[in-house]
């Protein structure tokens, strides 16, 4: 009887493992190794490169109607982390997260079967939350290389502009001849989509839209009313330009003001028990020895 019970188990174990292989070989036979544009400057993390050709198992679950407001949202996240359609569109980005969720379930599941239940669903929660982390990481980053670089193309505007320019030949210049960064980008997607036909009104909307910095929103709505209004847009950009480094400045007085209140951490967590046990210690030990 024993010998029946074993022999169905293995039988039974072997077909489900077969199963789970069969079916795991032909989702990755499904899989399409999608080809990125290099040449944009965009970098995905290591993980990320990896898991990346296997989007394409996901892609039709993730073409239904029922994920429309997620895949709008999750555009409106990669177009502020500078990515375009063309690069990495939302059905991308969406599919990469069932991905990490899958990985993250296999993990839990092995976790489950080892009996390491704890580290496996630590893992699987960190697998599962690193796309939308890495996204509003990427986010942020270009948020502030974009408040960083704003205040000195103002200036280069301001001048070229009061100078008796246009703003569109002053923008083209200063983009020929600057180093190309996230700023640098946006302005130069506005530029050729004003070169294509489309309103300077609309093409600055857009690119407020698009990026959403708050710097740079205020500046887009400060040159879009002194059009409307018929209002020097010299002065206007000199006025965003001074606000926009007086803001810059500020930032970072709080920054290093908050300085010595963070470096406290470490100081307490890292540096003080070290000194206590190099001070205290043999202290310590000799109190034990004499005791004893």
């Amino acid at each position: 009887m024993d010998t029946v019970l074993t022999f169905c188990a293995a039988l039974f174990t072997g077909l489900s493992a077969g199963s789970f292989f069969y079916c795991a070989l032909k989702m990755l036979s499904n899989a399409k190794l999608e080809a990125r544009n290099e040449e944009s400057g965009k970098r995905f993390p290591l993980l990320i490169k990896i898991l990346l050709p296997l989007c394409g198992i996901f892609r039709s679950t993730v073409k239904k109607n029922e994920l429309a407001a997620w895949k709008k949202s999750a555009a409106n996240q990669l177009h502020m982390a500078g990515f375009s359609d063309d690069e990495f569109d939302a059905e991308s980005y969406i599919s990469l997260k069932f991905v990490f969720y899958a990985l993250a379930l296999a993990i839990l599941l092995l976790g489950a079967f080892a009996d390491r239940i704890a580290i496996s669903a630590i893992m699987a929660v960190l697998l599962s939350f690193y796309p939308d982390a890495w996204l509003k990481g990427t986010i942020k980053r270009r948020h502030t290389e974009i408040m960083k670089a704003l205040p000195n193309v103002l200036d280069l505007l301001t001048l070229s502009v009061e100078s008796g320019r246009d703003l569109i030949s002053s923008l083209r210049d200063i983009l020929n001849r600057r180093k190309q960064d996230a700023l640098g980008e946006e302005l130069t997607r506005t530029f050729h989509e004003i070169q294509l036909g489309r309103k300077r009104t609309e093409a600055l909307r857009a690119l407020a839209d698009r990026v959403r910095q708050i710097d740079l929103t205020a500046t887009v709505n400060a040159i879009i009313q002194a059009e409307e209004l018929g209002v020097s847009i010299g002065k206007q950009l000199r006025i965003q330009s001074d606000t926009q480094r007086a803001k810059r400045f500020a930032l970072a007085e709080k920054l290093a003001n908050e300085a010595a209140v963070k470096i406290i951490i470490p100081v307490v967590i890292f540096i003080l028990p070290a000194v206590f046990i190099i001070l205290l210690g043999p202290l310590a030990v000799q109190t034990v020895r004499m005791f004893s």
